[in-house]
């Protein structure tokens, strides 16, 4: 039995939406916590605190699915993800040159990193999309929306979303989106 979407549209949605955000937020302080434990010799530290952050990364996922935050039919989803992924590596690379000029090379190195690993991440979608053909067939959407920050597209009528839409990928709000011509 699916647990998808149980508590959208009900008494619980509210509170699943504050737990599923702390989750989020807890993965990123966790993972912010090893790096700083790292960065301050406290080697012991970092494997603790990457266990807890890859929990509260599930959690968060748990409750973003049992509120139906994200469509259970998911291939829109996934080949959004792709498209902006792949775009992401020249971003973060574009961001990482900034770093760079403004004199931090080494968080600059990391950032080109990162950037790579996005372009990764686009590579790793489109190859999800290439081994399900039949499942991921775009449906003829009418209208197609962009996230202007991070290039994700909507597909269908953003207006029919709830005034709390955001991005999935980056969380700009859907007034934030722009119909692709």
């Amino acid at each position: 039995m699916s647990i998808y979407g149980q508590t959208k549209g009900t008494e619980l949605e509210s509170m699943m939406k504050a737990m599923m955000q702390a989750e989020a937020n807890g993965t990123m302080m966790y993972y912010a916590l090893a790096r700083m434990a790292k960065e301050q010799g406290d080697d012991d530290l970092v494997d603790i605190f990457i266990e807890a952050a890859n929990q509260e990364a599930v959690h968060a996922g748990f409750y973003a699915t049992i509120n139906g935050k994200y469509p259970q039919n998911f291939w829109g989803l996934v080949r959004g993800l792709q498209k902006a992924e792949t775009g992401g590596e020249a971003q973060v690379k574009a961001m990482a040159d900034k770093v760079r000029a403004a004199g931090f090379d080494e968080a600059a190195d990391e950032m080109e990193v990162f950037a790579k690993q996005e372009g990764h991440h686009g590579v790793m979608m489109a190859e999800i999309l290439a081994r399900y053909p039949q499942e991921n067939q775009p449906v003829k959407a009418k209208k197609v929306y962009v996230c202007p920050v991070c290039g994700y597209e909507y597909e269908g009528d953003i207006n029919a979303e709830g005034d709390d839409y955001v991005c999935p990928i980056c969380g700009q709000p859907k007034s934030a989106f722009q119909e692709k011509a």
